[in-house]
């Protein structure tokens, strides 16, 4: 049930209320007994549950679309011109 923020035109004192949607609103304040009215307010954020609500999502397909391929590129490093022999050197031992 949504809760409702309500305001005494009087007093100023301010609360909240849960109430059903159907439920019609308080009038009366309940420090003073006078006119109050409801307060719109900004709720809550939406959130959003589940996968892949947009194409860059990552969803079950791992977020590529449908029917795409990556292309995967290999690169080694070259081994220093003046120690590819050299044991000390750890591009010379990837190579």
């Amino acid at each position: 049930m949504p809760t409702y923020g309500y305001e005494c035109k009087s007093c100023g004192h301010t609360f909240d209320a849960v109430q059903s949607m159907a439920d019609d609103p308080l009038t009366t304040c309940p420090e003073c007994g006078k006119a109050i009215r409801r307060l719109i307010n900004g709720g809550t954020g939406v959130i959003f549950k589940g996968g892949g609500f947009y194409v860059t999502d990552k969803g079950k397909s791992g977020g590529a679309k449908a029917g795409s391929k990556t292309k995967e590129t290999k690169t080694e490093a070259a081994p220093c011109p003046g120690c590819a022999k050299s044991e000390a050197c750890p591009k010379a031992a990837n190579s």
